[in-house]
């Protein structure tokens, strides 16, 4: 099947790390994938972003800059046309973002099937963290977008839900949480290895990898470290992210600058092992309908987690069985207990990794469930006429 995978993204982060992966998994299967979207990114490195994007978005009015957005979704609109025309794909299959009707408006007119990955309600969390400046547009777009697609792709159950309350049928919603590439993590040096690797040997080390925001809540384990008895204890952050410089100062009234440790940007290679020399891996705070990257790579280094105890979390773990969830206010509680138990730490891991293992949350199940999805919704009929027939077939 030859699939036009068609995008957005503008950060080098973990969604596209997913489309990376996804895309890798959907050739391993036998299927021809052509990836349009914006070419900047291919020369950022991993952890980088638009710094121009971000810096009008401050700057220019909200309604201005979604005009924008809007503008700039009619010209790939049109650059996606042409690639339809051209490259002739039996699916197209398109990361969701805010403002970026082409799919829709492709799969309207050329009736090419599509199936719409749905990571986020764009328009709900832009709203509560961002502002919007005409929020009643953004959700009437956002709705007509999810309506155009033949089937709806959601990470969690959670936000199928929200998808399914905007008015698309749930038998036109599918779930698909992230997943992981098994072969990576058989390479992983062991714990000892990496430990000294990052010159962490010898110390009990409490572990974050990713993009660190402020509502991730890790000043709250500056703060317990500081209060730990135990000054073999370390927690070490992986990644980058406007949280950074906070936690580097919290630390350093705490007087434990020496027991937080930043390690920087991980490349996807390194992340095994870096995972490796975690003993307690950390996903202090989440949002409600996430399906967070970092949770399913922590499975798979058959590590402990700590995460919250939310709906979308308890789709993967089950509390005190691969994983100890709760709330903010028991954190420590549960940081204590993990702290102290090695026993504790070890069973949690080797569950965590069992449920990765029989739920099969790979890369590759995905690959396979689109495949699935995609055999659905493709017909004969829908094939995209040729370029130059000029024949406009409409949903």
């Amino acid at each position: 099947m030859r699939i036009l995978y068609h995008h957005r993204i503008r950060s080098k982060d973990g969604q596209y790390v997913h489309m990376e992966e996804l895309i890798h998994a959907l050739e391993a299967r036998g299927h021809e994938v052509c990836l349009v979207g914006p070419a900047a990114i291919n020369g950022d490195s991993l952890g980088g972003e638009s710094t121009t994007l971000d810096t009008l978005k401050r700057r220019i009015p909200k309604a201005l800059y979604e005009c924008a957005e809007l503008g700039y979704g009619l010209v790939t609109t049109w650059r996606l046309w042409r690639a339809v025309r051209s490259l002739q794909p039996d699916l197209l299959y398109e990361r969701y973002n805010l403002h970026a009707p082409a799919g829709a408006i492709v799969r309207r007119l050329l009736g090419l099937p599509m199936i719409l990955e749905v990571n986020a309600p764009l328009a709900e969390e832009r709203e509560r963290h961002g502002g919007l400046g005409m929020p009643g547009l953004a959700r009437r777009i956002e709705g007509w977008i999810w309506r155009s697609a033949d089937r709806v792709v959601a990470v969690t159950d959670v936000l199928a839900g929200r998808i399914e309350a905007a008015g698309i049928p749930r038998s036109h919603i599918a779930v698909m949480p992230n997943g992981i590439d098994p072969q990576r993590f058989a390479q992983a040096q062991p714990g000892s290895g990496a430990k000294k690797l990052y010159g962490l040997e010898g110390r009990l080390v409490l572990g974050f990898i990713g993009f660190v925001r402020p509502w991730h809540g890790l000043e709250h384990v500056v703060d317990w470290l500081a209060r730990s008895a135990n000054s073999g204890v370390v927690l070490a952050i992986a990644g980058n992210g406007p949280a950074i410089p906070d936690l580097k100062q919290r630390a350093s009234q705490l007087g434990i600058e020496d027991r937080v440790r930043f390690l920087g940007v991980v490349e996807r290679a390194d992340v095994p092992t870096c995972l490796s020399a975690f003993d307690i891996a950390l996903q202090p705070a989440v949002v409600d309908y996430a399906s967070p990257l970092k949770l399913f790579e922590y499975m798979a280094a058959g590590k402990a987690i700590v995460a919250p105890r939310s709906a979308n979390i308890e789709e993967i773990l089950t509390d005190g069985i691969d994983g100890l969830l709760g709330t903010s206010d028991d954190l420590t509680d549960r940081l204590d207990r993990l702290a102290s138990d090695a026993g504790l730490r070890e069973r949690l891991g080797r569950e965590a990794a069992a449920t990765l293992r029989r739920r099969d949350l790979t890369w590759a199940a995905n690959a396979e469930h689109v495949e699935q999805l995609a055999q659905d919704i493709v017909s004969p009929v829908s094939q995209v006429p040729a370029a130059g027939m000029g024949s406009l077939s409409s949903r």
